[in-house]
């Protein structure tokens, strides 16, 4: 396939670059690091940056906001001597020099410091909680604390607000108790308050002191890489493993979710048919307290950085982990677990038959694909390509009469799968250019020939689909294949990105592992010649949602490559849409939206929701706050009705799939909380008008 060739990048040039320049034995990690991360963002990044000062700046921003995005730190007294390398970043990478990220380091943990002391202080007895006064949530709009003694006074508006808040809902809580029951006091409920806040902030705290100094150069890493553009990344090698397992949606270990409480690794879920569910023993709550592996000495984990924790406890396939673990009633048990590939099935293709008692005798195959799932450290393992073919024949063999791909949500990944999609509703032709750095666009062809449905077709999207999401519904929507039917406007992202492993153009082998460089390297283009960077895909029917008014997108990302354009590829559009049938069921979706109250929720509610994120002054006042409080909640409930259930609209599963549903609970429990959800979503039901719509068309047209 022509797509193969993408994977192999030309970093020829760049190990004898990185290499000739690497510094002596004995020098630090890190400088190797960021110079190995910058010659490959020079030598391979599509639109590569001038390192000067212009990019000092960006860099210096980026790393700031992502340091002490709060600004509850950092005082401006700080900023002013940080500032003094705002245009010296550049001439610092190209030495090796860290005279910034230590100053900004060392400055960060004296403040964190601080911070502790001041939080812990504050909390020890109540507020005046009668004081007229107000606190800026958003930071941006507060900006840094002018010294010490101001960041002292913003910590404290940020504490009382914390216990304002905790105290309302506390508040709330005890009036709904049932007549009969023991009311705790005001006086009873603040110190509750004020526990549970320290309690939160004491956890928080506590991570924040392990950051070391690897976990902060992270983060002025990527303030680099970010400089270049918004998916530009470095991944340390865990952080790797980690998106690729995301990617594939499976991995080797025990099957179980955990998090951080206090000192402890916390189970938080077991993954149902994992390793964990099947023995039987591990059960969310549990605190692990050490691991094993097999019959070796047990490390103690307490009060290990999670991520530390978790390598522990992965493993793979036919390997024994013990876990120390301390249960809810406070005994202890080691429990044996064979670690095997777990899979979790949420971010996996499912389908439905959606029926409306409206449109009598129609059938819809409802398909949901969260994303482009794909496994590149398997091959011959799962991919959503074949997955959405599976689910296509089993649709037909339901004989539906038209088929709705949900790709609402839908953040994109692999772009071989999007081709592969794409061609199973279109029979041969290209379906996206792309165009590297200095070269000319080459288009991606569906090779395989033939259509595995060719009935109505829709795609739903909103302002979270995106890249693969974009690329499959402009080439069925340049192919006039399918209707797109959602949000104004896609997310924006024209761009495709690539690993470079960074231990494949580092010669020293005692610094290794370094980590990867996810890299922008080409952008894709339309076959029509447009990019859907910044500008996203229109919707040829938009319908109203809740985020329609919230600047979401490419273009309110931090330096976003351009948007440009390049000559249409040479294909062959089919007759299945035209621009005079958009009209007319634009039209006709348009006046059932208007007059539909469910809609005309949506439309208040997104006004509502934007009022609010704006509204970001909040007063300290207890019952000035709950009086704002209960009024935003009295004006927040009537969009409750926005979620009913639709009583037309039903959804029943796939006689496919009824074997595993019987038999399987998990499986069963998985898809009837799917099919609750389907059937409150009022733009399930439009797009189930749009299609009725659309089957008449098609049905008048061919008599």
């Amino acid at each position: 396939m022509k797509f193969k060739f993408l994977m192999f990048i030309p970093v020829f040039a760049l190990v004898f670059l990185a290499s000739a320049h690497l510094p002596k034995e004995n020098a630090k990690k890190d400088e190797i690091l960021i110079e190995a991360v910058l010659a490959s963002l020079r030598q391979l990044h599509y639109h590569p940056q001038k390192i000067d000062d212009a990019f000092s700046e960006r860099v210096y921003d980026l790393y700031l906001d992502r340091l002490d995005g709060t600004k509850r730190f950092l005082t401006q007294k700080d900023i002013n001597k940080l500032n003094e390398y705002r245009q010296r970043i550049d001439d610092e990478a190209s030495t090796s020099s860290y005279e910034f990220f230590d100053l900004s380091v060392k400055l960060w943990n004296e403040r964190l410091a601080d911070a502790k002391a001041i939080y812990g202080d504050l909390l020890e007895k109540p507020f005046n909680y009668k004081k007229k006064e107000e606190y800026q949530v958003d930071a941006d709009k507060r900006g840094y604390a002018k010294n010490k003694k101001a960041i002292k006074e913003t910590w404290k508006k940020s504490m009382k607000y914390q216990i304002v808040t905790t105290i309302a809902d506390m508040l709330e809580a005890e009036e709904n108790k049932e007549d009969g029951k023991e009311k705790l006091s005001l006086k009873e409920i603040e110190k509750k308050a004020r526990a549970k806040v320290k309690k939160s902030h004491d956890g928080w705290f506590h991570r924040l002191e392990r950051m070391d100094r690897n976990k902060h150069l992270d983060l002025y890493i990527n303030a680099i890489t970010s400089a270049f553009d918004p998916h530009t990344n470095y991944l340390a090698p865990k952080d790797k493993q980690d998106f690729d397992m995301k990617m594939s949606g499976r991995l080797e270990g025990i099957g179980a979710r955990l998090m951080e409480e206090g000192l402890y690794i916390k189970v938080s879920e077991i993954i149902p048919g994992s390793p964990s569910w099947k023995q039987g023993d591990l059960q969310a709550g549990d605190l692990i307290t050490a691991v094993a592996q097999g019959e070796n000495e047990a490390v103690d984990i307490v009060d290990m950085p999670i991520d530390d924790a978790v390598q522990l406890i992965r493993g793979k396939k036919g390997t024994e982990v013990r876990l120390t673990v301390k249960k809810t009633d406070g005994s202890k048990q080691i429990i044996p677990i064979v670690r095997d590939v777990v899979v979790t099935e949420e971010g996996y293709v499912k389908s439905s038959i959606l029926t409306d008692e409206d449109f009598p005798g129609m059938r819809v195959g409802f398909i949901h694909l969260p994303k482009f799932y794909t496994d590149f450290t398997n091959t011959g393992g799962r991919t959503c390509s074949k997955d959405m073919k599976d689910e296509l024949i089993k649709l037909q063999k339901e004989s539906v009469d038209g088929i709705v791909i949900d790709l609402r949500f839908n953040g994109g990944g692999s772009l071989q799968d999007v081709v592969d999609m794409s061609g199973l509703f279109v029979d041969n032709g290209p379906m996206v250019q792309v165009k590297s750095k200095g070269r000319r666009p080459y288009i991606l062809e569906d090779e395989d020939g033939g259509v595995i449905y060719d009935g109505p077709l829709i795609i739903m999207v909103n302002q979270y689909s995106a890249s693969a999401s974009e690329i499959m519904a402009a080439a069925l929507q340049d192919y006039n294949r399918a209707l797109i039917v959602g949000s104004k406007t896609t997310f924006g992202k024209g761009t495709v990105q690539r690993f470079l492993d960074l231990d494949g153009i580092v010669m020293d082998e005692s610094v290794k592992p370094l980590g990867s460089v996810k890299m922008t390297i080409q952008k894709f283009y339309r076959i029509n010649g447009t990019t859907t960077q910044l500008q996203g895909v229109a919707s040829d029917i938009v319908l109203p949602d809740v985020y329609q008014e919230i600047k979401i997108g490419e273009k309110e990302e931090e330096f976003p490559l351009k948007w440009d354009e390049i000559a249409a590829a040479d294909y062959k559009e089919t007759k299945a849409i035209n621009a005079k049938l958009i009209t007319k069921l634009k039209d006709q979706s348009a006046k059932r939206v208007s007059k539909n109250p469910t809609f005309q929720l949506i439309n208040e509610n997104a006004s509502f929701f934007k009022n609010r994120r704006e509204n970001s002054l909040y007063p300290l006042n207890l019952e000035a706050f709950k009086a704002k409080e209960a009024a935003l909640t009295k004006e927040a409930k009537k969009y409750d009705k926005i979620r009913s259930n639709i009583e037309s609209l039903n959804v029943a599963t796939c006689k496919g799939d009824e074997k595993e549903f019987k038999s399987n609970e998990k499986f069963k429990a998985r898809l009837q909380d799917w099919h609750k959800g389907i059937v409150k979503d009022v733009q399930i039901d439009e797009t189930m008008a749009i299609m009725n719509d659309l089957i008449n068309y098609i049905t008048v047209t061919n008599k």
